[in-house]
């Protein structure tokens, strides 16, 4: 049974890898998604970030950061420093059996594939910072869980990774941000700081 489940999963996973990266391929998207996963491309949110949090939150802003920096090693090392090494599975552009079909449209890299250290990162950072300012900005949630999805989404169409990795990645990314954003909200809640006009903060929530 277990057999069947795993390998019902790995043809699922083939066939949506297929089509991502085989099948929806054009000129437009080939120029702009890898932007998406690069991540200097992001530098100036991650800037925006330092500044906004700091100058609204003061104090709390600084620990923060450091909350932010700390949720980011963590899910990296989980990810890339203990689970890959695990399972050791080749990333698509590296499989010799998809050499032929695959498009990889960024350099390969040498390291393992499941599971996705970007999608896990990403959303990581996303989940924690919509967990820790979800009081001061509703609309946080689905601006954070798209970026993320966007990333890992532009991992599979690059050829870097299969579904099943940026799936994974994704959980791991989860699970670490809920716990480092419950933990922060615990001992350095955000809440009661109004951060946008008492006018802009109304029209939002209605």
């Amino acid at each position: 049974m277990l057999k069947r489940l795993r390998d019902l999963a790995l043809y699922m996973d083939y066939n949506i890898w297929y089509q991502v990266n085989t099948r929806w391929h054009t000129p437009f998207l080939d120029a702009v998604i890898p932007y998406f996963r690069n991540q200097w491309f992001w530098a100036p949110l991650y800037l925006f970030l330092l500044v906004f949090i700091t100058k609204n939150f003061g104090r709390k802003g600084w620990l923060w950061c450091l909350v932010f920096l700390v949720s980011f090693g963590l899910s990296d090392y989980i990810s890339a420093a203990l689970i890959k090494p695990i399972f050791h599975r080749l990333r698509p552009c590296n499989n010799p059996y998809l050499i032929s079909i695959v498009q990889s449209i960024v350099p390969c890299g040498s390291g393992y594939s499941f599971p996705s250290s970007h999608a896990a990162n990403h959303f990581c950072l996303g989940i924690f910072t919509a967990t820790t300012v979800q009081k001061n900005i509703k609309w946080i949630w689905p601006i954070a869980i798209a970026w993320a999805a966007l990333v890992s989404f532009s991992q599979v169409y690059v050829g870097v990774h299969f579904p099943l990795d940026v799936s994974f990645g994704a959980l791991i990314g989860i699970a670490i941000g809920l716990f480092t954003g419950r933990l922060f909200n615990r001992y350095f809640d955000l809440a009661g700081i109004n951060v946008l006009r008492p006018d802009t903060t109304d029209f939002i929530n209605k």
